[in-house]
């Protein structure tokens, strides 16, 4: 979820019911909407969902900023958050499948560059998945010509959000590569054969051998998104070639 939702009206407002939800890790739901036929957006972009008539209410209101997980492609509205104990995550887990919410937006410039003679580096963290989910699947869809490179860092398996839909985009588009790495495995109760540890530099240099001119995206907890920033900074990386997302209240 981006850090701020937007308040002012200058972009589409319409009204979406509820179509299924279901969990995609631990303490993690994904929540599907009907998507208006004549609505558009872009792979990486966000809105803001708001729950008109709430089973109850707290002093964070009824209105989250989420990213968009679906892709264009798809014939569905798609969100995914973590199930914190506040009044609206609660509500949108119980309230009937049907229920209308209204949706504003997209917002958001954290999409895939047009040179496809330049790769993508995306690097995320937890929940930050979900932008990076929608454009992955749109790359494989509409079969883009990028070479696309996700680090995806979790503290354990149980708690990684479309893994294995990643893992099998990983064997099935060739332009497209998934390293995912777990920073606490002693905590799983799942065997991992993949990277651990927090994504570093070491780790960047380790898969990014030969990948020149990159453009790189970050997206994840702030603290996650300030230090690899730091890190590709360090690297020699100029900030007109990084673009970031932070999620915060998770």
């Amino acid at each position: 979820m981006p850090e701020q939702a937007v308040t002012e009206a200058t972009w589409p407002i319409f009204m979406t019911k509820l179509k299924d939800r279901k969990e995609v890790a631990e303490r993690t739901m994904a929540f599907q909407f009907e998507r208006p036929a004549n609505w558009t957006f872009k792979a990486g972009q966000f809105i803001d969902i708001t729950l008109p008539t709430p089973p109850e209410t707290d002093a964070e209101g009824n209105t989250r900023g989420f990213s968009i997980a679906s892709a264009p492609e798809e014939d569905f509205l798609m969100v995914t958050t973590r199930l914190r104990n506040t009044a609206f995550k609660r509500s949108i887990q119980k309230v009937p499948l049907g229920t209308e919410f209204k949706v504003e937006g997209p917002f958001g410039n954290l999409i895939l560059h047009n040179n496809i003679s330049r790769p993508a580096v995306l690097l995320a963290g937890g929940i930050g998945i979900t932008p990076m989910r929608s454009i992955v699947v749109r790359a494989a869809i509409e079969n883009l010509p990028h070479h696309i490179s996700l680090f995806y860092s979790n503290h354990r398996p149980e708690d990684a959000a479309f893994l294995d839909e990643l893992e099998a985009l990983h064997k099935k588009n060739p332009n497209f590569r998934l390293i995912a790495t777990m920073t606490d495995m002693e905590k799983s109760h799942r065997s991992w054969q993949g990277e651990r540890g927090m994504i570093n530099r070491d780790m960047l240099s380790k898969y990014l051998k030969g990948v020149d001119n990159a453009i790189y995206y970050i997206s994840g907890p702030p603290g996650m998104v300030k230090g690899l920033h730091n890190t590709l900074n360090s690297t020699g990386i100029d900030d007109d070639d990084i673009r970031t997302e932070e999620f915060a209240g998770y």
